[in-house]
C-alpha cells in the first residue's frame, strides 16, 4: 500500500523523535498555499498520514490537502497514536 506519514511538527520536535519513515513538512510549509514539493508528484488517492503533538496541526494541514485534491487523508493524532496504528497493521 502507498503511505506517507506526514510529521507537521516543527524540525526541532521532528529532530527530538518521530514515526520511522516520516517526512517532516511544518504547517509554515502548508500556509502558504502550494502543495509541498515533496508531495508534487504524489496520487491524490494515496493514503496521508498526518500527525503533530496534539491532532490540532495535522488537522490544519489535512483540510488544506484535501482543498488540494487530496482524497485519502488520515489524521493520525500523534506520534504515539500513528506507531501503535502502524504496529496494528501489521
Amino acid at each position: 500500500m502507498n503511505r506517507i506519514i506526514i510529521d507537521t511538527r516543527e524540525d526541532f520536535e521532528f529532530n527530538e523523535s518521530h514515526v520511522d519513515g516520516a517526512i517532516n513538512i511544518s504547517p509554515s510549509v502548508f500556509a502558504t498555499g502550494k502543495i509541498p514539493p515533496e508531495l508534487a508528484s504524489t496520487p491524490k488517492d494515496t493514503e496521508i498520514i498526518v500527525y503533530c503533538r496534539s491532532g490540532q496541526r495535522s488537522n490544519t494541514v489535512g483540510q488544506i490537502l484535501r482543498m488540494h485534491g487530496f482524497t485519502n487523508i488520515v489524521n493520525g493524532i500523534n506520534e504515539q497514536h500513528v506507531t501503535k496504528r502502524l504496529n496494528e497493521a501489521v
